[in-house]
């Protein structure tokens, strides 16, 4: 496996790849992202991943200086998934100079649930991910099913751009009692991941609720202002829990309910000091 920083050293390495796949990370790998790494083959060749903590869709009081950097782990592991070409630019190779044009996702989009508590964060993720398409140049991109909004954002970014890049969205990878695996839940205490299971069981309980049966809007309300009291109850902080419709992530109105729409349900919540996101279809 080749490790490149520089662009112009990365372009040359893939000039004339034109089934290239690429993998986006943060690092501090863990199965699940490596999870990521095996579906992109079946995709393509070769596998191309990147590391890069970007700075833009952290706000001023989250965890950009501490989030985990496990640089020489992360290579290890990606040279045993056979990925061709690590891309791991510095800040001042991705940003040589301040990131002025930035990508804004549309308001209905990005401004609601994780965009709602985390300003910002769309247009960092959307604006990093469209240099790292422009400098990899990849045919077909993995994205993990766990961040489900940045999943969608990153597909309508790319429908509405033109971008020459097929989305791949990969199954979310849990633990065995069910917890999504997730960089973050290295900061869990003991205690804490104990508990933390409770996340998913509680989307397990809105799934069956929901599946039961007839329900209009106002039932799906009190479905979620329940779970969002039985997490409290239990000491945890909720931002939302909340049920979806798949196809936009605005909330369904009773002829949608009526018809079967396909749905979602979104959730996050701080335990202690870590914040922790899934979802779960319906």
């Amino acid at each position: 496996m080749k490790i490149i920083s520089n662009i112009q050293d990365l372009r040359d390495q893939l000039r004339g790849q034109n089934r290239a796949v690429f993998v986006p990370t943060m690092g501090n790998l863990h199965e699940g992202h490596l999870s990521l790494m095996r579906l992109a083959r079946q995709h393509g060749d070769p596998v191309i991943a990147s590391i890069f903590v970007n700075r833009l869709q952290f706000g001023p009081n989250e965890d950009f200086d501490k989030y985990p950097r496990t640089f020489e782990a992360d290579v290890e592991k990606l040279e045993k998934e056979g990925v061709y070409v690590l891309f791991a630019p510095t800040e001042k190779d991705l940003y040589p100079e301040p990131q002025e044009y930035r990508v804004e996702p549309p308001q209905n989009l990005g401004k609601i649930l994780e965009g709602e508590f985390r300003p910002g964060f769309f247009q960092g993720v959307c604006t990093v991910v469209l240099k790292l398409f422009s400098c990899v140049q990849p045919k077909v991109a993995v994205f993990g099913k766990k961040d489900y909004q940045q999943l969608m954002v990153i597909r309508q970014m790319c429908r509405q751009l033109a971008l020459p890049v097929d989305i791949v969205p990969a199954e979310t990878v849990r633990a065995e009692d069910g917890l999504a695996l997730s960089s973050r839940n290295g900061y869990l205490s003991t205690e804490e991941r104990a508990e933390a299971v409770q996340l998913i069981q509680t989307l397990k309980e809105i799934q069956e609720k929901v599946l039961q049966g007839k329900l209009t809007a106002t039932d799906i309300t009190k479905i979620e202002q329940e779970a969002c009291a039985k997490l409290s109850a239990r000491g945890w902080l909720p931002d939302y829990i909340s049920v979806r419709k798949r196809s936009d992530l605005l909330s369904a109105n009773d002829a949608e309910l009526s018809a079967n729409e396909q749905l979602v349900v979104l959730a996050a919540a701080k335990l202690g000091k870590t914040r922790l996101i899934d979802n779960l279809e319906i």
